[in-house]
């Protein structure tokens, strides 16, 4: 996978890990992978690549810009890629749908991309001024500004706690109830940030609460679980799961059902037998997360919370 690579296929710019992921995935021709979230179609063009001749991909997104910025930089591999709107959470039946009964190969790039957070108009930044929305799929019902204006104090600052791990939880949603209703992003931005304040960390102080709003409006750790799990059912001996998270959250989950996966039994460790009839179906291949190098984090600030894992269908 060489520049020439990187250049043709990723409009100029290089996706997060983009060599770890096609040296942990192992595309080859013939095979057939899954990239559930395919953006702007960089991680997949390197799959097609290396899969040539008769190598194809299933790309899903739940945001229809994307899917359109794909379909155009992966027009010269035509009758190799198939474009399609929705989650990873009904891979199972996307599969069906081709025709196809198994894979080779998950690509899951999680989180929010870099185009979605520089359009101010999808709501992700609370940098940029825009309306509260961080809808992946501007299709669906729930916004962030129903959860702001309509949950409780408590609801929203177990929500902010559960899913931004915010330690000043219960401050900040007090602050958004005081405050709303809410229209904006700066708007509600400036007031959390009050809140929350400043803390240890180089991290924005509306980050945590911005996260966790997105989390719970996309239902993303949910939707992990449930890829995940139909992904081990239809991968190919050999096949590959491959999961870039950039929280802590994303990343122990992936971690948890990998490990769970990969025992024999899932007993409590102190029952004398085995009841659980549970099989190892997954090796993890990478014990620690694979983090991106230096160099990466400067050419693509976005790189610098990445953490890749891997784990093979036995």
């Amino acid at each position: 996978m060489g520049a020439s690579i990187d250049a043709a296929h990723t409009g100029g710019h290089t996706p997060v890990l983009y060599q770890r992921v096609l040296h942990a995935l192992k595309p080859k021709a013939g095979g057939r992978y899954i990239d559930g979230t395919i953006g702007a179609g960089g991680h997949a063009a390197g799959i097609l690549e290396a899969s040539s001749p008769d190598g194809q991909v299933l790309g899903l997104d739940l945001d229809p810009a994307a899917l359109t910025i794909a379909r155009d930089r992966l027009a010269s591999f035509s009758g190799r890629v198939h474009l399609r709107h929705g989650s990873y959470v009904n891979i199972a039946a996307f599969l069906a749908s081709l025709g196809w009964q198994a894979i080779d190969g998950l690509l899951l790039d999680l989180g929010v991309s870099s185009m979605q957070l520089s359009d101010a108009a999808r709501g992700f930044s609370f940098r940029l001024e825009g309306p509260l929305d961080m809808r992946f799929d501007p299709t669906q019902a729930t916004t962030a500004a129903d959860l702001v204006n309509n949950l409780s104090e408590r609801e929203l600052a177990d929500l902010i706690a559960r899913y931004g791990e915010e330690p000043r939880a219960r401050k900040v949603a007090r602050a958004i109830v005081n405050a709303r209703p809410f229209t904006t992003t700066r708007e509600l931005s400036e007031v959390v940030a009050r809140a929350a304040g400043r803390g240890r960390k180089r991290i924005h102080p509306a980050t945590r609460t911005f996260q966790a709003l997105r989390i719970d409006v996309n239902d993303e750790l949910e939707a992990l679980k449930a890829g995940l799990s139909q992904a081990v059912d239809l991968l190919n001996p050999g096949g590959r799961i491959v999961v870039i998270a950039f929280h802590s959250l994303e990343d122990r989950q992936v971690k948890r059902f990998f490990r769970q996966e990969s025992l024999e039994c899932i007993c409590p460790p102190r029952q004398p037998v085995c009841t659980c009839a549970h099989r190892a179906r997954l090796r993890v291949i990478t014990r620690r997360p694979i983090r991106p190098q230096e160099a990466e984090v400067q050419g693509n600030p976005r790189a610098r919370s990445a953490r890749l894992r891997v784990a093979e269908r036995l």
